[in-house]
């Protein structure tokens, strides 16, 4: 919240289509501590023009209103008067009306269930640069963006063809391990363990151990160990 804004009531727009509802909440607001109310809107277009003749600190928001909606209203606000914040005040709570409000620029957004304080919470929310939503769109907004976070990438194709198996025992032959060692610690028998050596040996054109070693750091398979620092 700005200084100026701080030492007096937010001022507030409100702005929804149905005269009942947009009165009775004119009335709950001239009722609370630290908002005055301004001036009152019955669609988008009217909001957008008394902000532009008000410059008020807060529109309240309806979404289904006529000629102008209250997405593309807060879009235009956010646009055009960027000192004025918006908080949707809403029946609607479903996503497809959720969203687009945010993505819009509303900073906040309440059901019409919403009472007294937490109204004057969004308000003063918004005003001091957070975000003024209720905890239950909070949750569906952080659930919304987990769902959007892009699948773990898939891991590297191993070079020249070999299984996963047999990329393991590569890497534990680099790791020094004999192969007595290494079918102890993959569970399997020495004879298996030879059988996947004979197998990435021909994959790979390798002859030896040492031949074995060398590939396994030059397709990154491993890691040179960290020299310690003395």
């Amino acid at each position: 919240m700005t200084e100026e804004a701080g030492k007096r009531p937010a001022r507030v727009v409100v702005a929804d289509d149905q005269t009942v509802v947009r009165e009775g909440i004119v009335m709950l607001l001239g009722l609370l501590p630290g908002i005055e109310v301004v001036g009152s809107a019955g669609d988008g277009d009217e909001a957008v023009e008394l902000v532009a003749e008000l410059a008020p600190d807060v529109v309240l928001m309806d979404l289904r209103m006529p000629r102008c909606d209250g997405v593309e209203a807060t879009r235009r606000i956010r646009s055009d008067h960027p000192g004025t914040q918006v908080v949707i005040l809403t029946t609607f709570a479903d996503d497809d009306s959720l969203f687009p409000a945010l993505a819009a620029g509303a900073r906040g957004y309440l059901t019409k269930d919403a009472g007294g304080d937490e109204i004057v919470r969004a308000v003063q929310s918004v005003l001091s640069g957070d975000a003024g939503l209720s905890p239950g769109i909070q949750r569906r907004l952080l659930e919304r963006l987990a769902e959007a976070q892009p699948p773990p990438a898939a891991p590297a194709p191993a070079p020249d063809g070999l299984t996963a198996r047999e990329t393991e025992v590569l890497e534990l032959i680099a790791d020094g391990l004999s192969n007595q060692e290494i079918a102890r610690r993959l569970h399997v028998s020495t004879a298996t363990v030879k059988t996947h050596i004979n197998n990435l040996f021909a994959k790979t054109g390798l002859k030896d151990r040492a031949q074995a070693v060398r590939y396994a750091y030059a397709k990154g398979l491993v890691r040179p160990p960290t020299r310690p620092i003395t």
